[in-house]
């Protein structure tokens, strides 16, 4: 079999988004093409503890890391990428209605600083179909949520509907719920982090549905606003902040597009300290998720100590390959040994304690 990095050799030579594309069928076609493919893949790399193991949102984690949102918009790879030694997966986003996304070039790779930037602008096949795709296969061996948002024709003054329709129609089939209007990439969405449109939005939410609810915010908001943004959601009714979005800080990328938003190595900074501000004011009060930037055990375990009980990857799946989850979940637990901690739940804030 040949090593992730030979065939990231092969993959880089392609666009972006060509080979992503090409990763999508591959995956979605060897559940039926190639079972066995899947079974050697999940020996090789799925890995669990109970050390790492927890329960939240109404469900069980196996262990801390997850993918996070944008790489299976479709929700075509779940099964597939469980192999992979994920501990949760979300899918999307999605939008009520099929879109297309933004013209192309839309998804750029910086090898050298291991980044992506991506202006996808949710392209998806609409709730409607990836309901029933998702319906085939939930409950799910391990949590899955689904992030939506709204259609880039809608407008903000409608976007509140977009969100109901989308809870409405993805309650039944995923274990959590994620609000996306931190997106850099749908004129408009980033408005929508104001307070007035989140206490709407989290009061019909809480009556929507029973799932577990949560915001995605973005890293460039000031630290006040993310805290006040967050601190409304969390009033009414949001059971979790997931931070950070993609970045439009462009000084962070030598030759970097002037549109879209960047993920990766270059964001762990910016991401990691909006987090820590966030974690010194709402850690113990409600769950925390950590995104951005995040390669390593090492800094993924600098944010569970900084307060997330979960953390996400995306562009160090692409740049370090599927042993990237099951490595994490590993150096996690030589680190808590190191720290004398028995459990993940003991080092979950220990800086906040």
């Amino acid at each position: 079999m040949f090593s992730y990095e030979t065939l990231k050799k092969v993959f880089f030579q392609l666009s972006p988004e060509n080979a992503h594309n090409i990763v999508e069928f591959t995956l979605r076609y060897s559940t039926k093409l190639a079972p066995f493919m899947l079974a050697n893949l999940s020996e090789k790399y799925f890995f669990t503890d109970a050390r790492l193991e927890q329960d939240l949102f109404g469900t069980h984690f196996l262990n801390p890391v997850g993918l996070a949102a944008g790489f299976d918009k479709n929700a075509t790879m779940i099964k597939p990428l469980t192999a992979f030694g994920l501990g949760h997966i979300e899918f999307g986003t999605i939008t009520p209605n099929p879109q297309s996304g933004n013209p192309k070039p839309r998804l750029f790779r910086y090898p050298e600083f291991e980044s992506i930037q991506n202006a996808m602008g949710f392209n998806n096949d609409g709730a409607k179909k990836i309901h029933a795709r998702v319906q085939k296969i939930y409950p799910f061996a391990i949590p899955i949520a689904a992030n939506i948002g709204k259609n880039k024709t809608t407008s903000s003054e409608d976007a509140l509907r977009d969100y109901e329709t989308l809870i409405e129609i993805f309650d039944e089939v995923c274990d959590y719920l994620v609000i996306n209007i931190s997106s850099p990439n749908t004129p408009g969405l980033r408005d929508l982090q104001n307070e007035s449109f989140i206490k709407d939005l989290f009061t019909l939410a809480k009556n929507k549905t029973k799932k577990s609810v949560l915001l995605k915010i973005a890293p460039d908001l000031e630290t006040k606003a993310a805290l006040d943004i967050c601190s409304v959601a969390l009033e009414y009714g949001a059971r979790g902040i997931i931070a950070t979005n993609t970045t439009i800080d462009y000084s962070l990328l030598p030759n970097a597009q002037n549109f879209g938003g960047i993920s990766g190595k270059v964001l762990a900074h910016k991401s990691a300290k909006l987090f820590h501000e966030l974690a010194q004011e709402f850690y113990g009060k409600t769950t925390l998720i950590s995104v951005g930037g995040i390669d390593d055990a090492n800094e993924a375990y600098a944010r569970i100590k900084d307060g997330a009980s979960l953390v996400q990857i995306y562009s160090a799946f692409i740049f370090k390959g599927p042993s990237i989850a099951s490595a994490i979940s590993k150096g996690i637990l030589k680190l808590m040994d190191a720290d004398g901690f028995h459990h993940i739940t003991e080092a979950i804030g220990v800086n906040h304690r």
